[in-house]
């Protein structure tokens, strides 16, 4: 039996047509009386005018969408911005009853209409992306209610049902414990509503040293985390810091991880992914960043609409405010532990978190009205805030309910999308807090290695440092760093970081070969969270425990009796040994000598610590921060929140999941009493099987 028609405008419809019409004419009539070059006969002229700026959206769209696939996003920006000037522009010299001097009389009522229009829409409560992406969802509302899930396009033939999509969503840095706060405190309700009505059921997963957003995703989408020791490494190869902030290096860390047969082969499209999971389309994904921000006219919906972009503007600059009077409030009350929040972070914050949200608000929604068959988005929102506010601190729980906003918002358009989807909710770590280690120690840990080492030994002259504050904003700079770099793409150079305290040096990175040791700084040392790792940079390969008591004998006994340091594991000969302040622990064979080093990190810790010792680019040492009986750590950067090591809820990540799509009990490992998916590649593999099983992988 044919399925019935329903009416092609709803009510819905209607009642958002009339919402936008008269914001956009409240927008245009503060802004017309405010600017003097404008003048309007009657206040009634204002509604045509914001009639014919709706007109002129929705005229300008198609070509704009022809003319960006082949300019590219940088493109689509200044065309969209463009024709959102010349509509205004249009809209006042031609309209009756209304008229201006000059161009920029159009842009200034472009800005001041946003501005109103932002205000308005949060004061009514209106204050997420819905806007944004409002013609999206109408769609697939209208899509939904005229035809069946099924028509000629990818992935179906006329008149059949397609198969399934995915929509994996990862949330950045949410453990299971702050997802649990944030369902008891309701600031979930679209989780609350899947988990409590029985779509979905939520679990842990174990993420492995180094538990980095690097490494976790790499395992995710490519399925191995081998070639990620911690989120920056020294690379012996390459005679340089390895930083996965830099498109080159994320590039070349996928191009050695890759088989071409990642979670998004065969179709998918990555957005605002460290890594690619070999999508067919990537959208500004920091791997393919080389390539551009991805294809143009994918971005006309968020650059031309007319005063989305603006909006957005506003709103990053509101948030940038927002965190300097959160950063001042956590000041004035006195909050530990807690660390500077100021410098190029409010920026990065606010671009991070309001103009990338709504972007990728957007261009997620786009590909499923599309019928992508697998999409991926990684939203950074909740750990940008996170690591310097605090894992649970209010202003980092509060980035979660916008988070939920929008997993609320793609679940309406996925209803309406040529296809279904099951939408999967993965997080790459958690975080844990506590004092960082140069708050504890009042050095960094380079200065301390460097003090060490010269105590009853040689002194290094020269040094590689990532630690403590200077590196406290580098994930933080990974957005920008991806959208900057593809726009200057084509140069013929290779990818290098633009911006950020992780500056590649010059002429670095872009040579055959390592330099000359006598080139090399004689030690490096960095910090992922509170996993720290040294290594002795001039040596042709790994440096064992023997080697350093012998050339540096004060390094470990000092390192060892500082009081924010738990472990420090060295090589010796065949065996790796994680040394405490009291005991030891051989890691292959599990003998522990004195007092268990180990006892505090859990039952992973041996085998996690084993593993990433054993990884090629592993330091010489590998320390670990202490941890006290709450679970806090001392990163050995300058974040309050952190993750990378081990200690505290920064391993135990969190998998949301449909409860069609099954985890077989025999995937799982016991972890401290609960069973859970360990490793990435685990939830990787998982994942592709579910893929397989909805029939999204066939040739694969």
């Amino acid at each position: 039996m044919d399925r019935p028609r329903r009416l092609p405008i709803t009510v819905a419809d209607l009642r958002f047509a009339v919402w936008s019409l008269l914001s956009t004419a409240a927008g245009l009539g503060i802004a017309v009386a405010v600017v003097d070059g404008v003048t309007v006969r009657s206040p009634w002229a204002v509604l045509p005018a914001a009639l014919a700026v709706g007109a002129g959206d929705a005229l300008l769209r198609v070509p704009l969408r022809r003319i960006a696939r082949a300019s590219g996003a940088l493109g689509a920006l200044v065309l969209g911005l463009g024709a959102q000037v010349l509509v205004v522009l249009a809209v006042l010299r031609l309209l009756p009853g209304i008229s201006s001097r000059s161009w920029a009389d159009a842009v200034a009522v472009l800005l001041i209409a946003a501005v109103v229009m932002a205000v308005g829409h949060w004061l009514v409560g209106a204050s997420d992306n819905a806007y944004v992406v409002g013609d999206l969802v109408r769609q697939g509302r209208r899509r939904a209610g005229l035809s069946p899930r099924g028509g000629a396009g990818e992935g179906g033939q006329e008149g059949t049902e397609r198969p399934p999509g995915v929509l994996v969503v990862m949330l950045d840095g949410v453990s299971r414990a702050t997802l649990d706060h944030a369902l008891e405190a309701g600031l979930t309700p679209t989780l609350e509503r899947w988990l409590g009505g029985g779509s979905h059921r939520v679990e842990s997963w174990w993420a492995r040293v180094p538990c980095s957003t690097p490494a976790s995703t790499l395992g995710l989408l490519h399925g191995t985390t081998d070639e990620v020791p911690a989120f920056r490494w020294w690379s012996r190869e390459q005679g340089r810091l390895v930083v996965t902030n830099r498109p080159a290096d994320a590039a070349a860390v996928e191009r050695r991880a890759s088989d071409g047969r990642g979670l998004l082969a065969g179709g998918g499209a990555a957005v605002s992914t460290m890594f690619s999971g070999d999508a067919a389309t990537s959208l500004l994904v920091m791997s393919r960043a080389s390539a551009g921000l991805g294809p143009g006219q994918m971005f006309v919906r968020f650059f031309a609409s007319p005063f989305v972009l603006v909006r957005a503007v506003v709103g990053t600059v509101a948030e940038a405010l927002k965190e300097l009077y959160q950063g001042w409030q956590q000041t004035a009350r006195g909050v530990r532990p807690r660390v500077p929040r100021h410098g190029w972070y409010p920026v990065l914050r606010a671009v991070t978190n309001v103009l990338l949200r709504d972007l990728n608000t957007s261009l997620v929604a786009e590909q499923l009205v599309r019928g992508v068959p697998v999409v991926a988005v990684d939203l950074v929102d909740y750990d940008e805030i996170a690591h310097h506010a605090g894992p649970l601190r209010p202003e980092s729980l509060r980035a979660l309910e916008g988070l939920d906003r929008v997993l609320g918002l793609w679940q309406e358009v996925a209803d309406g999308a040529p296809r279904r989807y099951r939408v999967v909710v993965v997080s790459d770590h958690g975080q844990s807090l506590g004092a960082t280690f140069e708050q504890v120690n009042g050095r960094s840990l380079g200065q301390e290695v460097r003090m060490l080492m010269a105590a009853r030994g040689a002194a290094p002259r020269s040094t590689t440092e990532a630690t403590g504050h200077d590196v406290a904003e580098s994930e933080a700079w990974g957005p920008a760093n991806t959208a900057l770099h593809a726009l200057r793409r084509g140069d013929g150079e290779e990818a290098r970081v633009l911006v950020g305290p992780d500056r590649e040096p010059s002429g670095w990175g872009h040579r055959e070969g390592a330099p000359p040791a006598q080139e090399l700084p004689e030690v490096a040392v960095v910090g992922s969270g509170n996993l720290g790792m040294v290594w002795f940079c001039r040596e042709p390969g790994p440096v064992d425990g023997a080697e350093v008591a012998r050339r540096w004998p004060a390094l470990l006994p000092g390192l060892l009796a500082n009081p924010a340091v738990g472990v420090v594991v060295v090589r010796d000969g065949g065996e790796v040994v994680a040394h405490g302040r009291d005991g030891a622990h051989r890691l292959v064979g599990g003998e522990v000598d004195g007092k268990d080093p180990l006892a505090g990190y859990g039952t992973r810790a041996r085998a996690d610590l084993l593993r990433v010792a054993r990884l090629p680019e592993a330091g010489d040492l590998v320390l670990l921060s202490a941890v006290d009986p709450m679970g806090r750590v001392h990163a050995f950067e300058g974040l309050v929140g952190s993750h990378g090591g081990l200690g505290g809820d920064q391993s135990e990540a969190v998998l949301v999941h449909p409860v069609e799509l099954v985890v077989p009990d025999g995937e799982r490992q016991d972890v401290d009493g609960s069973r859970m998916l360990v490793g990435a590649e685990s939830v990787h593999r998982r994942m592709v099987a579910w893929l397989d099983g909805l029939g999204l992988r066939e040739g694969l």
